[in-house]
């Protein structure tokens, strides 16, 4: 590939895969040094709850076995929003669905290796990935009584992979090229693809593949949806019992659950006797109900916080998210963003180091590269976004933005230099991120508008060209396809990178790399493509990864042995109370 003489491209190395996570640790056992920077902190109604007459929590944090018993009090900040695996990627689906199904893998959250799950082997494919047979386990049934059997299977991904239009139930974006299925017998099954589906294996790991009885199979989005859950019909180690809608679903143990991953220490029923997913917006009551004891764990603990729950003796733990990072998509279709010197210039005007610094801990490291260390096919560039405010005034000169407003802003020919960016509400602080980066596009004379709206409103104007034009986000997946779920026309497709209307590209490259991700038999061609195009978003400024998000979690000592799967969504089966 040429290289442009402004291109970092030429500083990146592969790194290694094996093991990358788990040569990683994020949990925060000591007070990151960061801390005393941070910005914001808790609301007053958790200052008060902290400083008020709530003793510590000094219960012992080691000790005791492992016995069943007692309900796990949990809170979510957002409340659900559906139960159909394929689109259970929102935290608070996936903290559910994953806890509630089983798969027919398992994906080791350290190592990312496969093991099998209720399929009793890993399965057998032909050399191109277009066929893939699974052998079940026998024994297995939902809750409802009827068999997890071949045919129940072959039911399930018939759906995730073609979707029901007619029922709102979309494709699954971890399952691509999907032809159909076939049931050898009650306990093989074979799938089949049009082209390569290398990732098919992983997808099978994934909550968006956990499988349901065939009676869910027949909802639509409604059923799946809030005021539904006990519809939801699965033969995992918990099931729905009990749904107040927005406020708390509550789901307890399946007693005669008995087909666990095979290579876990823990087998037969979780220790748990049920979770109660426990819902409220205020953060200040989230973390008040942890440090008072009402609760006993929460997801999303903020970073200005964690010292102090640390202080009052909690456990933290900030798990890694193994995707892609926390970051922005220049969406190069616009007319404002097709020139590749004013991307280069956009991507230097950011200081990276003072947004993890200002507002984040330790927990969350500046990003080294588009993907997360822990990811699958991460590759290494640490200098590639280089923060140089005097090369991206430079660059916007030559970019022909040398008029200037009373305001300082950057004009060309009358037009104002004017972006638009959404406000990522899943993801940590976000409009405080993108306040630092509107300071950083000011001082090199662009002007940033900060999209408003709640997340609805966010997903539909990120939809649309004319009121989004950088995007945040990141996503969460622990396979080389997360490129594609992240940047291909056929799954969310942050760049809008193509109009259907009139066939226009803001970059065809793009589309051609993943399509090899996505189509290849062979794990180093995969491997290749995935270098090839974080050398392409490098070159071609279309990305700046921020840091690299984790998931945090804040728990009482008595909950013992928390674990989460590979992308940060909690894993409650081993979980026990320690009184």
């Amino acid at each position: 590939m040429p290289s442009h003489p402004h291109s970092p491209h030429a500083l990146l190395r592969q790194a290694p895969l094996a093991g990358a996570a788990a040569e990683r640790p994020r949990s925060a056992a000591h007070l990151p040094t960061r801390r005393a920077l941070l910005g914001g902190g808790l609301s007053l109604g958790a200052l008060l709850a902290l400083a008020a007459c709530t003793p510590d929590d000094t219960a012992p944090l080691s000790g005791g076995r492992p016995a069943p018993g007692g309900v796990l009090r949990y809170f979510e900040p957002q409340t659900w929003t559906t139960l159909y695996p394929p689109s259970a990627g929102f935290y608070p689906n996936g903290g559910i669905v994953n806890n509630i199904t089983d798969r027919l893998l398992f994906q080791d959250p350290q190592t990312l290796e496969l093991h099998p799950w209720i399929a009793e082997a890993l399965p057998e494919a032909n050399a191109d990935a277009t066929e893939f047979t699974f052998r079940l386990r026998t024994g297995v049934t939902h809750s409802d009584g009827t068999p997890l059997d071949a045919e129940n299977v072959a039911r399930n991904f018939d759906l995730y992979g073609r979707g029901d239009n007619a029922r709102a139930l979309p494709v699954s974006e971890q399952i691509t090229n999907y032809a159909g299925s076939e049931v050898l017998d009650e306990r093989t099954v074979v799938f089949r693809f049009d082209a390569p589906a290398p990732g098919f294996p992983q997808a099978t790991a994934t909550m968006n593949a956990g499988l349901v009885a065939n009676s869910t199979l027949e909802l639509d989005a409604e059923g799946f949806g809030p005021g539904s859950a006990t519809r939801i019909v699965t033969s995992g180690p918990f099931t729905v019992a009990e749904e107040e809608v927005g406020t708390r679903l509550s789901v307890r143990v399946r007693e005669d659950y008995d087909w666990a991953p095979p290579h876990l220490e823990h087998q037969g029923r979780a220790f748990l006797d049920g979770i109660d997913y426990l819902v409220n917006g205020e953060y200040s009551v989230r973390i008040g109900a942890l440090v008072s004891g009402q609760a006993d764990g929460v997801r999303g603990v903020e970073a200005p916080d964690e010292a102090r729950v640390e202080e009052k003796g909690l456990r933290l733990y900030a798990q890694p998210t193994n995707g892609i990072n926390n970051g922005l998509s220049f969406r190069s279709r616009h007319p404002l963003l097709a020139d590749v010197t004013v991307r280069r210039a956009l991507t230097h005007a950011i200081d990276r180091d003072r947004i993890v610094a200002k507002l984040f801990t330790d927990n969350y490291p500046k990003a080294t590269g588009v993907l997360a260390q822990g990811a699958a096919g991460y590759v290494a560039a640490p200098r590639a976004w280089a923060f140089d405010p005097d090369r991206a005034n430079a660059l916007l000169d030559e970019a022909g933005w040398t008029e200037r407003t009373e305001s300082g802003h950057r004009t060309r020919d009358g037009e104002p230099l004017t972006l638009r960016v959404n406000i990522a509400h899943p993801q940590p602080r976000s409009r405080e991120v993108m306040s630092l980066v509107q300071e950083d596009f000011a001082r090199v004379g662009v002007h940033l508008t900060i999209n408003e709206g709640d997340y609805a409103q966010q997903t539909i104007d990120s939809l649309e060209l004319d009121r989004v034009q950088v995007y945040h986000s990141m996503v969460a997946r622990a396979d080389y396809d997360v490129l594609a779920s992240q940047w291909s026309v056929a799954n969310r497709d942050a760049f809008l990178n193509h109009d259907e209307e009139t066939g226009e590209w803001g970059d065809e490259r793009t589309q051609e790399i993943l399509d090899r991700i996505t189509g290849s038999a062979s794990a180093e061609d995969r491997a290749a493509a995935a270098a090839e195009l974080q050398e392409h978003f490098i070159d071609q400024a279309l990305v700046v990864p921020l840091f690299e998000e984790p998931q945090v979690f804040g728990f009482r000592r008595r909950v013992r042995d928390f674990s989460t799967e590979p992308v940060g969504r909690p894993a409650f089966y081993s979980v026990w109370l320690a009184d």
